[in-house]
């Protein structure tokens, strides 16, 4: 479960996050939405501990963000707008390096081919990241995100720059996560919230304009 409680951030004059509060239940995807320069990226770094808040609480699963960064984070597979790929490495040789990166104790191979097979990007596992195409790229960014099975996944702009045929597979692949993780995903899209979420906030000048189901 994540608890945001009176979120804010400002940037010298500007507030880019306006004390907002909401809580995302277990086993939900729960869609951020809002138009661009909303607030969505801000709010989400926050969440993940990339960057700190000016007032307010976030907790993952219990743990504050601030006080207990590395139990929180240890919950938390994050795939930001830009996935954070080394494009000289191949595939695996990336994915092995998260795995060591985040300490992972499961079985490595057994897992990686799991995490490969589930983003489907085991065809390309040998080849070099700045050789393949965005959505391969978007493909191995959520595969990262997946290393360790955390509980919690939060994609920012998940299929931003992709072909229509891309969305669609992420978008399916982002529903079949929601069955065994709590997903948290911002857009600027309407349709790709209401096809792929179970609840929406949505976020207009950093502050919350409505927080409920997607049918209501």
């Amino acid at each position: 479960m994540i608890e945001v409680e009176h979120l804010t951030k400002r940037y010298g004059g500007h507030t880019a996050v306006d004390d907002i509060s909401f809580t995302v239940e277990d086993g939900c995807i729960y869609g951020l939405l809002g138009p661009n320069g909303a607030g969505k990226s801000t709010t989400m770094n926050i969440i993940t501990g990339y960057i700190s808040a000016t007032d307010g609480t976030v907790k993952i699963d219990g743990h504050d963000i601030a006080d207990e960064p590395a139990a929180a984070k240890a919950c938390i597979g994050y795939l930001p707008e830009l996935p954070p790929l080394y494009l000289d490495m191949t595939v695996m040789g990336y994915l092995n390096f998260v795995y060591d990166l985040k300490k992972c104790k499961l079985p490595r191979r057994s897992h990686l081919k799991d995490v490969c097979n589930l983003c489907r990007i085991s065809d390309v596992s040998g080849r070099v990241i700045k050789h393949l195409s965005k959505g391969y790229r978007q493909r191995v960014g959520l595969a990262q995100a997946l290393i360790n099975n955390p509980p919690i996944l939060i994609l920012d702009e998940p299929t931003v720059g992709l072909d229509p045929k891309q969305i669609i597979e992420i978008r399916t692949l982002v529903k079949k996560l929601g069955k065994k993780h709590t997903v948290i995903l911002s857009s600027h899209i309407l349709t790709e919230v209401q096809e792929v979420c179970d609840r929406v906030v949505i976020i207009n000048h950093g502050q919350i304009a409505a927080n409920d189901t997607i049918d209501n």
